[in-house]
């Protein structure tokens, strides 16, 4: 009898759009490939929403630079280093998408967490020197502790701002300052943004750890 081929669930990866070029970062497709998904760069435009969330298995949500607060009714920080308003605006349709597929697992990263914590309702703080004073500890590619529901351990850190409240969203992990670290819906099976970069994190739990569970219920529900 022969044996079904492997399923290699279809994962998309959101991107920039610098200067009119997509990029990603490669350590993102080799965590969803080195977990048993197939990665694949999404076109960033927002036409293509609709036939993406119909095709996709799974969702990435990359890091990048800070959202644009006016889309959620407040000012953006003047030290805010803008995110490119195409991409917010894709990926913002992207979750509002997502919705109708609670089935689909997502894991939103740093700048992707953020985005799924305004979504749901929440609020940020645009910059943390401002006023946390352990900020330091979140910058510059930094190692930290987090600990809640989903687990503990030391992940690696790069941002300057944070969600001070998750909207409908659950808090799952919070640093040892308090800092909200990772949010989720407890209504779909997967629906995960942490602070941190688990591509970039050695912890296996808090690392591929959420690779491996992103794939596996995205081959479960999907493949």
């Amino acid at each position: 009898m022969d044996t079904p081929p492997p399923s290699f669930p279809l994962i998309g990866i959101t991107p920039d759009r610098p200067l009119e070029r997509v990029e990603v970062r490669s350590t993102y497709l080799d965590a969803v490939r080195a977990s048993g998904g197939l990665p694949v760069v999404l076109s960033g435009c927002l036409q293509d929403v609709p036939a993406i969330i119909q095709h996709l298995d799974g969702l990435v949500l990359t890091g990048g630079d800070d959202p644009i607060m006016e889309s959620f009714g407040v000012p953006t920080h003047p030290k805010a280093c803008r995110i490119d308003a195409g991409r917010q605006e894709f990926e913002l349709a992207l979750l509002e998408a997502v919705a109708n597929r609670p089935d689909l697992p997502v894991l939103g990263v740093c700048l992707g967490m953020q985005l799924m914590g305004l979504h749901a309702g929440g609020h940020l703080d645009q910059h943390l020197p401002d006023t946390l004073a352990t900020a330091a500890d979140h910058a510059d590619g930094r190692t930290h502790s987090v600990e809640g529901p989903l687990g503990s351990g030391l992940v690696w850190s790069r941002h300057r701002q944070a969600m001070t409240d998750p909207g409908s969203l659950e808090v799952v992990a919070r640093a040892g300052d308090g800092v909200i670290e990772a949010i989720a819906s407890t209504q779909r099976p997967m629906y995960l943004g942490v602070q941190w970069h688990p591509e970039r994190t050695d912890d296996r739990q808090m690392g591929m750890g959420l690779f491996h569970r992103l794939v596996d219920q995205a081959r479960g529900g999907n493949g």
